[in-house]
């Protein structure tokens, strides 16, 4: 049974010229009524976690909601699929409850098309009662220094794409054939980044890290990682799953400066307790000897990792030839103020760190999709009251794009929920426009004409079972395709 209240949006949505008086009645009344109820066609941009949640929470919650999922890419799952670290697989599971999703009759996979270049915002709106962009955060922060450009310098965010099959940074081929690596940023992906360098290959051959990676990370170089942050221990945004992963990572040992946690036992003590617990074993790890084993362990690496703390990136050095990176300089910090509002201030030193590959993860951001959607270049998000994006009534965000890119998975699906139950609160209130609205089967032949072949979720189920048998070939979980043209072709097989 339909929720209270969707009586009036049925009524007002029905299409007037079937309900003449004289109309001739093949049926029952009651059963031309249920025949001619309207059901709200919604569509959802882009699909990873932010875009599956929203139309879960759509599909459950009003039982004639059909939901549409455009994605630009040839396969869904956003970035639990290009952002996850391979060696993470369990948070990957989300994705079994997403493909319950996209299995309703009632949801609509199309992948390969690109909104704003493909199919406008405009002829979208003409088609849906709603639109919910939930594209998340495509782009990366730039450091604004000079010798940003010179090769050796990428963002983690392509580097995290390469290793995980994004198909527009296949061809990155970041140097390895360097002694040291420095990343900036001390977030969990600058850790993922870090680990991934430095994991013995016969572990990441057991996961799904692209071939071309795993034959890249096998031939690497790079024998010392440093993770720097502008501010202190206190400060950095990274989880203690992660640190303690590094710390047992094998074949690598910790580079922790005791001076850095010599005065931090007040501090740790006030601190919530999972900051508190990250502390403990930060210092833990740069102060206290290692076991005997564990010191026998380590005096066998060849490898190490290490955080460098109060240091701002000011240069990147170039090599004599300028035809590569040689190094960065940091400005030396210090903090004024406590706790997680400190600031970082230059002291005025520097500091020159020899490395062949700068690695930036200073976060991530938005991009607009289209000029009549409201974006805010400087938060790099769509203002928004609640999901409801300002000034435009029957558009509706959710995800990164909604709230910027922090938080975990289960912050993106709380988030998106919100977000869903805005828009069935304006459906229920009579906020959106009632008249009858047709969907994709509007939107399909503009595609058509247009050359642009949309990807079902059927067509996804295709390249899955490819990519597991290639995994299963090659004893890991899947092989990851990444040549679009290669996927198509599987596709259209």
């Amino acid at each position: 049974m339909a929720p209270r209240g969707w009586g009036c949006w049925r009524l007002a949505a029905r299409p007037r010229a079937l309900l003449l008086p004289g109309a001739a009645f093949p049926f029952g009344f009651h059963q031309l009524f249920s025949t001619l109820e309207m059901a709200p066609h919604i569509c959802v941009v882009g699909s990873g976690p932010a875009g599956f949640y929203t139309a879960q929470h759509l599909l459950k919650h009003h039982p004639r909601a059909q939901v549409d999922i455009y994605e630009k890419q040839l396969v869904p799952f956003g970035l639990v699929r290009f952002g996850v670290a391979p060696d993470h697989p369990e948070v990957k599971n989300v994705i079994s409850t997403f493909t319950q999703t996209a299995h309703s009759p009632r949801c609509a996979f199309r992948g390969n098309v690109t909104v704003g270049r493909d199919v406008s915002m405009a002829e979208l709106r003409e088609a849906y009662h709603a639109i919910v962009l939930s594209y998340g955060a495509e782009d990366h922060r730039t450091l604004g220094i000079p010798g940003e450009e010179l090769p050796g310098v990428i963002s983690a965010r392509d580097f995290v794409g390469w290793y995980n099959g994004l198909p527009e940074n296949r061809e990155l081929a970041p140097n390895l054939n360097c002694n040291t690596a420095l990343i900036l940023g001390q977030g969990n992906v600058a850790l993922d980044v870090a680990r991934i360098l430095l994991t013995p290959a016969e572990l990441l051959e057991k996961t799904d890290i692209t071939a071309e990676a795993l034959k890249m990370l096998k031939q690497s170089q790079v024998k010392r990682v440093w993770i720097v942050g502008r501010r202190g221990p206190l400060q950095v945004a990274f989880t203690i799953k992660e640190l303690r992963e590094m710390v047992n990572l094998p074949g690598s040992q910790p580079l922790l400066d005791p001076a850095d946690f010599s005065d931090l036992e007040k501090s740790i003590k006030e601190a919530p307790r999972p900051r508190k617990r990250l502390l403990e074993l930060m210092v833990r790890t740069a102060l206290k000897p290692p076991e005997a084993k564990e010191a026998d362990r380590r005096a066998e690496t060849s490898r190490a990792w290490g955080l460098r703390f109060l240091r701002s990136p000011q240069e990147v050095l170039p090599s004599p030839d300028r035809g590569r990176v040689a190094g960065i300089r940091l400005a030396v910090m210090r903090l004024e103020g406590s706790g997680e509002d400190a600031q970082a201030v230059p002291t005025g030193a520097v500091e020159d760190v020899p490395c062949g590959l700068v690695l930036s993860s200073v976060g991530y951001k938005s991009r607009p999709i289209d000029p009549t959607v409201p974006f805010d270049p400087k938060l790099g998000v769509i203002p928004n009251s609640e999901g409801r994006v300002l000034g435009a009534p029957g558009l509706y965000c959710s995800g990164w794009v909604k709230r910027g890119p922090t938080g975990v998975i289960a912050t993106t699906m709380n988030d998106s929920f919100l977000t869903g139950q805005a828009l069935l609160q304006d459906l229920k209130e009579g906020v959106l426009p009632l008249g009858p609205k047709l969907g994709y089967s509007v939107i399909e032949p503009l595609l058509r004409n247009r050359g642009v072949q949309p990807v079902s979720f059927e067509d996804w189920e295709k390249l899955d079972a490819e990519e597991v048998a290639r995994g299963q070939a090659a004893g890991k979980p899947r092989e990851k395709l990444v040549d679009p043209q290669q996927m198509l072709r599987i596709i259209r097989h």
